[in-house]
């Protein structure tokens, strides 16, 4: 309890000092400017949004399965204790100002994308780069948000008290979670339902789904649990092409007030758990990977292992991409930046301060540890429900539905976002640009979720286990190169303030190692024969790309400089 309640303080401490310096003395975040959501507001891409809604939105989007899988992994792997200090410190002073960062960065750059910031303030070689890059990790985004979503659709467990958890329940609720907010957005354009109103309908019905799943399971008429995972995953990916087409105001904004709301409730949740639920830490704060025998110290390979591994739940390169890619598009105001960008990512660092909470209160010899970490987090949320007199089927349903809330938004948006890179990158702004950028953002990850994947000893292992760490790793060497973007921005912006380096910092921390993990990936596959054969490769591209951005960041920025310099010169009067 104190440690959770600790963390709580010092993130909510964080939002009224860090954020405030950062809003008002890095970003000068100014309410006299008029966004691009208001200038524009076409009805489609251009929404005004309420701050209340938008925060849901946009927190629902970043979230993903992130902050729960990463700690969760990470605490099982180094114990709770390094987990939990990555998660505030990584969250307070690196996440949230890459995430503010972006977002203010594309307001001021007429609501375009951190890519068309790198391509204003570097060069059009580096915005080519970078595209490439973003790319490829929203591929492996998709890749292991979806495969792990899908196993929570298969199979059944049973619980110490006899009650039965479907998956086919968990996918029916899912389904019918779906409709619900498609439901509610037509009434809120077309019957001018007003948003406190749909709420209050809407919200107690996502409940009932919940209840409901379990007593009309969804299962496939297919025998073996590894194909049906399959299956289900070729069928979330076809949600993704339907969703990332949709306008935003059918489904993406009454989905993410909808799961903001329900993951809120998750985080009360849990508060009721830890404080009045009398457990016991039994996890160890510390733990060493591996045998000492092997020569291997505690320190590596936690570094830089623990920092890609966590991932979303202390800074995600992902958040960019929504920052700049939808939030900005909606942002009512400057000053909402904070709480929808700074203070989305508090919260998802509070989120993974649960999802540790949840390793904390086991045996390390208990068999839990050895289950998928989804439903590690379900069971943890359902022994907090239960103080409230909830069944454990229902406790489980809802946290592994509160972990597919997370999953659904960020797919969809990932799609939407990978469209838009096709589209910028082919030319192609009609509807061939919209089919081309659909298609192969959601069916590149079809055929690695198709393949059968094997661990060192043969066994078949699901997709997301073998690519979570490429994945982590791209998703925080992006973080880290868009944080580059915007100490660039920030340096042309604000010529003579070193404000830079409150965005060049971070960068470097994350830039370090994430490349260092991609590394180990290359040595580990090429020279020691470990994991699937394509990580080597895929790390060796990502690591040339992101050096390749780098290099052409500096360059352009030691010219520019260089220029800027010489003009100072001539325009001095002669002595």
């Amino acid at each position: 309890m104190y440690v959770i309640i600790g963390a709580g303080i010092a993130l909510l401490a964080a939002y009224f000092t860090y954020g405030n310096f950062l809003s008002k003395v890095v970003f000068q975040l100014d309410d006299t400017r008029t966004t691009p959501a208001v200038k524009t507001n076409d009805g489609a891409d251009y929404i005004p949004a309420k701050k209340g809604m938008l925060l849901g939105q946009h927190f629902s989007a970043v979230a993903g399965a992130g902050p729960i899988n990463g700690p969760i992994l990470a605490s099982v792997m180094f114990g709770w204790a390094p987990a939990l200090f990555w998660v505030l410190a990584g969250s307070i002073f690196i996440g949230g100002t890459h995430d503010m960062g972006a977002l203010v960065a594309s307001v001021r750059h007429k609501a375009r994308s951190i890519t068309e910031v790198i391509r204003v303030n570097v060069s059009d070689r580096a915005w080519f780069l970078f595209m490439v890059f973003v790319w490829i990790a929203l591929v492996y985004v998709i890749i292991a948000f979806t495969d792990i979503t899908a196993s929570s659709f298969v199979g059944m467990v049973t619980l110490e008290s006899g009650e039965v958890v479907r998956g086919g329940g968990i996918a029916s609720s899912s389904i019918m979670y779906l409709v619900l907010p498609i439901i509610m957005g037509l009434l809120m354009r077309y019957a001018r339902l007003k948003e406190g109103a749909a709420l209050l309908i809407f919200l107690p019905l996502v409940g009932a789904a919940i209840w409901a799943g379990q007593f009309m399971p969804l299962s496939l008429p297919v025998a073996d649990p590894a194909a049906a995972q399959k299956v289900w995953g070729m069928l979330i990916l076809l949600y993704c092409l339907v969703a990332s087409v949709l306008p935003m105001w059918s489904l993406l904004q009454p989905r993410g007030a909808l799961g903001g709301y329900f993951l809120y409730a998750s985080l009360i949740v849990a508060a009721v758990g830890i404080v009045f639920g009398g457990y016991a830490v039994q996890y160890p704060a510390f733990v060493k990977l591996e045998p000492a025998a092997s020569g291997s110290s505690f320190w590596f390979p936690m570094f830089p292992v623990l920092f890609i591994t966590v991932a979303c739940g202390a800074c995600s390169g992902f958040h960019a991409l929504v920052s700049s890619g939808t939030t900005s598009k909606q942002l009512s105001k400057e000053t909402d930046a904070k709480p929808v960008a700074y203070g989305a990512m508090l919260l998802e660092g509070m989120i993974a301060v649960v999802s540790i909470s949840t390793v904390m209160i086991l045996a390390p010899d208990s068999q839990m540890i050895a289950k998928a970490p989804n439903f590690i987090y379900a069971s943890g949320i359902g022994k907090f429900m239960e103080l409230l007199g909830v069944s454990a089927t229902f406790g489980i349903t809802f946290g592994l539905m509160a972990f597919t809330t997370f999953v659904y938004d960020t797919l969809d948006v990932c799609t939407r976002l990978g469209r838009y890179i096709i589209e910028e990158l082919t030319g192609l702004k009609n509807w061939k640009g919209t089919a081309l950028g659909t298609l192969l953002t959601a069916g590149v990850p079809a055929f690695f979720i198709f393949q059968t994947m094997t661990n060192a000893q043969g066994n078949v292992v699901p997709a997301w286990k073998i690519y979570w760490g490429t994945f982590g790793a791209s998703n925080q060497l992006l973080a880290g190169l868009a944080l580059i973007g915007i100490a660039i921005w920030l340096a042309n912006a604000r010529k003579g303030s070193r404000v830079w380096l409150a965005a060049f910092l971070p960068a470097l921390v994350m830039f370090t190692m994430a490349n260092w993990a991609l590394v180990l990936d290359v040595y580990n596959g090429w020279v020691l024969g470990k994991g699937h054969p394509s990580i080597p490769w895929i790390s060796m591209l990502l690591i040339v790309l992101s050096v390749l951005v780098a290099v052409e960041t500096a360059c352009s920025y030691l010219s520019k400089k260089k220029l800027a310099d010489a003009d100072v010169l001539v325009a001095q009067p002669q002595e």
